[in-house]
């Protein structure tokens, strides 16, 4: 008797009011082994987004009812850790923005390249699972400052108060603790933490930085821990003024503790 291995399809909703689009978007997504459901406008949407169990969903920001941006609005309200990623056109950059700023995780424009869209979906997921592998369920805290960070439970704390960090937020900043006073430019931290590098989309890290500043540090207007290294990008430092800040780690029960190297 053959035994076949079946591998668990990642669920995508693509949330699309243009029918051809939203047929598109399914057929490749199909056969590129996700399991896809479609929802026509924002009150379908809404029901779907919050009736299932998403590994990722798309959303259209131009919908009737309900827009994307309330869509993703709700949906960050309930689950911070839920992708999200928008479609928009190539005037509304401010509705890009806008719906950085309300958590989502990327976006791309209209018109789009659908292999393009389909290689951005298989990179959050390769991002995940990479992050799944390297470290394991119940492998990782991390404490800088008054920050702490479960990675396995994609949790962070600052003092005693949970912080409310959407998916790329957390692993962004993730990203800096884990290398704490290196520099990386914004093509760097698109290919490290979004999977992807792509010319013209480094505003979107930009944004990112600046949520997660908003979130994490005491003065975000003169950041302490993630700082900008004019020219080159950002990195995680200390204040001059905290000499005894210091990046740790409980990994597999064991401890390390690394200081942060301020540079004048």
């Amino acid at each position: 008797m053959n035994w076949k291995m079946t591998v668990k399809k990642r669920k995508v909703l693509v949330v699309e009011d243009e029918r051809d689009i939203a047929n598109l978007l399914a057929l490749h997504l199909n056969d590129a082994n996700f399991e896809v459901s479609l929802a026509a406008d924002g009150n379908e949407g809404m029901r779907l987004a919050f009736s299932g169990q998403w590994d990722l969903v798309i959303l259209d920001i131009r919908l009737p009812g309900p827009d994307g941006l309330t869509i993703c609005r709700a949906l960050r309200r309930e689950m911070s850790y839920l992708p999200i990623l928008l479609l928009t056109s190539k005037s509304s950059e401010l509705d890009r923005v806008l719906g950085l700023e309300l958590g989502a995780d990327d976006y791309i424009t209209k018109p789009f390249s659908v292999t393009e869209l389909v290689a951005r979906v298989k990179a959050v997921f390769r991002r995940i699972e990479s992050v799944e592998k390297r470290f394991p369920a119940n492998s990782e805290h991390l404490a800088i400052g008054d920050l702490s960070i479960d990675s396995s439970g994609h949790e962070v704390k600052k003092g005693t108060a949970r912080l409310d960090l959407t998916a790329r937020e957390f692993d962004l900043l993730l990203h800096f603790v884990r290398h704490p006073g290196q520099v990386f430019s914004r093509a760097q931290l698109l290919d490290s933490v979004w999977g992807y590098g792509h010319e013209g989309y480094e505003h979107t890290v930009n944004s990112h930085i600046n949520r997660l500043r908003a979130k994490i540090e005491d003065d975000p207007a003169h950041p302490e821990l993630i700082v900008t290294v004019w020219g080159v990008g950002y990195k995680l430092d200390r204040s001059p003024g905290c000499t005894d800040q210091r990046v740790s780690f409980l990994v597999n029960g064991r401890s390390n503790v690394e200081p942060i190297r301020s540079h004048p």
